[in-house]
């Protein structure tokens, strides 16, 4: 509501307030008995305010010793281009079950708040201060929030990255005009650095560029890049599950949020992505330890997205088989949905539920569509009798 709005708004209530204490005769032209009615009457709240939401619970077993966290490590607020305030990610994060989340407004562009010069110097602005606002909200809700930022170049390559897991943006952001610089003051710090959204920016956005530059294998040879992300918003990159399994690089799903949580994908959308940490324990330091042992793995739009260890291991831990002559019963105990195909043929596995087929008494093992390791490749399972 504008500030001339609000101002009409109470004026109009001070005025109808002022006649409700009118005798009704008066306030209606009318000479009947004298009455009064008392100044505020309050509506109950929930007969206009909906009834608060419970956070959302997101059942994933342990794999082996390795709790499974769920984060998000690409978000924006109004400190950058984004259009919320940093406690409003943190409510949003913990509505969605989330366990960690690292707020990544831009060092270069900050339309909102700082100005729009790409000068550092012109500016005079904190790059912490998203973090500093949030982290109070954040501790009292027991979510994680890691320090993170957007180091954002304009062309491709190199792109965009980010860096997470840092001590102070600030001191990355005075670095601003060499890309590399940034990269190695924020892995000084000991910041896990991942490459945004590998189609952007381009001079052709059709053409869905999709290119490991020299550029790019030049930080990652210093130990400047650490990760790729394989989804980001409602973009898929298949090839990228690919790169990360050749080049040993961390598989990361993202939000890249601006907007609010409801206006992006509505309220605790199961289809939302998220990356899956696994992690010795629900710590930052256990969450950035996972991220350098590689232990990620995204889901997004209903599908699973890793290297075949780890995903192999997730599925073992989420889903149970039993084989027997031609029966195979699986059951989910996880609220990951998986699609298992035998042959031609795809079976729903919904969360939390048992699935019954007959089957070949031959076979020896399934593939599961939705989880993939790779460019068009599904994990694949092995079918062991009972």
């Amino acid at each position: 509501m504008s500030t001339s709005t609000r101002r009409e708004f109470l004026q109009c209530a001070a005025l109808l307030g002022a006649a409700s204490t009118l005798p009704v005769s008066f306030a209606l032209g009318q000479e009947n008995e004298t009455k009064t009615v008392d100044p505020l009457l309050t509506v109950p709240n929930g007969r206009i305010v909906n009834p608060k939401r419970k956070p959302r619970k997101i059942a994933i077993p342990n794999v082996g010793n390795f709790q499974v966290l769920k984060g998000d490590f690409h978000m924006h607020t109004l400190f950058s281009d984004g259009y919320v305030m940093p406690k409003d990610r943190v409510h949003e994060a913990v509505e969605n079950g989330l366990d960690v989340i690292a707020i990544t407004d831009h060092i270069e562009y900050r339309p909102f708040f700082g100005g729009k010069s790409t000068q550092l110097k012109e500016r005079n602005d904190d790059h912490n201060i998203a973090y500093d606002i949030a982290k109070p909200e954040a501790d009292k809700k027991n979510l994680i929030l890691v320090r993170g930022t957007e180091i954002t170049k304009s062309q491709l390559p190199p792109g965009h990255f980010n860096a997470i897991f840092l001590n102070d943006v600030n001191q990355v952001a005075e670095a601003v005009d060499d890309w590399k610089k940034m990269l190695a003051v924020a892995t000084d710090q000991g910041a896990f650095v991942f490459w945004n959204h590998p189609n952007f920016p381009t001079p052709n956005p059709a053409a869905h560029r999709m290119t490991f530059a020299a550029e790019h294998d030049e930080v990652r040879r210093k130990g400047y890049l650490h990760g790729i992300e394989v989804f980001n918003g409602t973009s898929y990159y298949p090839v990228v599950s690919d790169w990360c399994n050749e080049m040993d690089l961390a598989l990361v799903t993202t939000s890249d949020i601006h907007v609010s949580e409801w206006n992006m994908y509505g309220s605790q959308n199961p289809l939302r992505p998220m990356t899956l940490i696994l992690a010795e324990n629900r710590t930052a330091e256990a969450v950035r330890e996972a991220f350098f042992a590689r232990r990620t793995i995204g889901w997004a739009a209903g599908m699973i997205l890793g290297r075949p260890q780890w995903v192999e291991k997730l599925f073992n831990a989420c889903v149970s088989i039993k084989k027997e002559n031609n029966s195979l019963q699986l059951t989910n105990q996880s609220d990951i949905p998986c699609q298992i195909q035998i042959g031609n043929t795809v079976h729903e596995l919904k969360a939390q539920s048992e699935l019954t087929l007959t089957v070949d008494s031959a076979l020896k093992k399934l593939s599961v569509a939705n989880w993939l390791v790779g460019t068009a490749k599904p994990l694949e399972v092995l079918v062991a009798s009972s």
